[in-house]
């Protein structure tokens, strides 16, 4: 334990704000706010500013610079009025800003060198009240900020270095892993950061926390944590099972072996045309990748988008008898093209493809089988014969070539992503040796592929 601590000291050192961070960023959210409620003065109705996430709890890893400043308006404001005004309000506060969107449009933009998300929600009076998913960040806020202390504080920014450092932490729909606010939830249920990673250790999914004793429903995920101001809503919801058995993996190993780099991301190289080519002389096995123009969509929609896609296109080659060993969904450096990427265990497959019927006995499915084969006159198809007890065929592929499938209308058949069909169509097909030209802009996510690790 005593190694343990002294790492912990050491990484508190590097990722807790000096005073002269949180000084500067405290100045800048105060400039803020004013700003802002000069902005909603100008407006026809009421509202009102608060300062939520990490920055706002003393929660966050040093080097963050983020500032979330949420406007509250009425609870009864209709939406339209709600976004004109709260976009109003971000750009005098932002006149540089531009707009994104999650349950509706809010302006994000930068001032003195801090990432500001200014975001209108209506002043409900409960979470459970809530009109738009964003109303009950203030109440999460509020929540926290009576829970943590400075020591616990101090042990939920450790807990999010180490689920960094991991790759763990981000609720976005592209990394699935865990959020500031689901984090800083286990981090206080259960004491703190050492507590949770011994207590992670022996985690048998699925894992229920439920802070406030609300149990008013069954939740299928993995990993549950009732949300304390909304006991319809598990905080974990989008944590992948991966995620959650890589938290667990690594509380293990920072236990038996504590050492600072599992609190620092690991940096990725990309590799280079000759390192992919080297790879595949080693595997021996068959790389497809199919590549198209990445739909213009934000991340949170594109990658639901191409992990949808691949996981049709993988059941289209397995279902043609290519068998595939790993898959990833992979977007270039530049955010232009997208790429489907897999590994096959062979590329090609005999002109023909045996079709079991049932066992001779079953008497009338049996005979319905034969019957509707003994009639086809497809020179083409063998039999039906008998094999063992049960009638047998072996028709004609409909695909003997992984490219010919992958270059067909049929591999665009799949349930692909609504915004991926169409720049699917237009498609580039890569086998074999060909993929290792996508090192140029593909190459960190190869490498990702071809050195895995937990």
């Amino acid at each position: 334990m005593a190694e343990l601590d002294a790492v912990l000291s050491r990484v508190r050192e590097r990722v807790l704000p000096d005073p002269e961070e949180r000084d500067r960023l405290r100045a800048t959210a105060a400039t803020l706010t004013d700003r802002t409620r000069e902005a909603i003065d100008e407006l026809p109705v009421e509202a009102d500013v608060v300062q939520v996430g990490s920055t706002a709890r003393g929660t966050w890893v040093s080097g963050d610079r983020d500032i979330d400043l949420f406007v509250r308006f009425p609870a009864d404001l209709d939406r339209a009025e709600l976004e004109e005004y709260g976009l109003a309000v971000g750009h005098a506060v932002l006149p540089d800003g531009h707009e994104e969107y999650a349950e509706h449009p809010y302006v994000k933009g930068v001032y003195d060198g801090f990432d500001v998300d200014l975001v209108p929600c209506h002043d409900v009076d409960a979470a459970s009240d809530l009109v738009s998913a964003v109303d009950r960040t203030p109440f999460h806020d509020a929540y926290l900020t009576e829970r943590l202390d400075d020591e616990l504080a101090a042990d939920v920014v450790l807990a999010k270095a180490f689920l960094k450092g991991i790759g763990a932490y981000g609720s976005d729909l592209r990394t699935e892993g865990f959020s500031g606010y689901l984090t800083e939830l286990l981090v206080a249920e259960l004491g703190g950061f050492v507590p949770l990673v011994e207590s992670a250790r022996s985690w048998h999914p699925p894992m229920e926390f439920d802070p406030e004793g609300h149990a008013e429903r069954t939740f299928d995920d993995a990993l549950v944590v009732v949300d304390p101001t909304d006991p319809t809503r598990n905080v974990a919801a989008v944590l992948s099972a991966a995620n959650l058995a890589r938290f667990q993996h690594y509380a293990r190993d920072l236990l038996a072996n504590p050492r600072e780099s599992l609190f620092r991301p690991p940096e990725y190289e990309p590799l280079t045309a000759a390192e992919v080519r080297d790879h595949l002389d080693r595997r021996a096995a068959v790389p497809v990748a199919v590549v198209f123009d990445a739909p213009d969509l934000v991340d949170d929609q594109l990658w639901p988008q191409l992990r949808r896609s691949l996981d049709g296109v993988v059941r289209g080659l397995n279902d043609r008898g290519f068998d595939v060993l790993r898959e990833q969904a992979m977007v270039d450096d530049e955010g232009d093209r997208a790429a489907l990427y897999a590994e096959v265990e062979t590329a090609t497959r005999p002109a023909v493809v045996r079709h079991e019927g049932p066992p001779v006995a079953v008497r009338k499915h049996a005979a319905d089988f034969y019957e509707s084969y003994a009639d086809d006159v497809d020179p083409d198809t063998y039999g039906p014969f008998i094999d063992g007890d049960r009638y047998v065929v072996e028709r004609e592929r409909e695909f003997t070539t992984v490219r010919g499938y992958l270059e067909s209308d049929a591999a665009a058949d799949v349930a692909l992503g609504a915004r991926v069909e169409p720049a699917f169509a237009g498609r580039d097909v890569l086998v074999g040796d060909a993929v290792a030209t996508l090192a140029d802009g593909f190459g960190t996510a190869l490498r990702r592929f071809y050195e895995p690790h937990p």
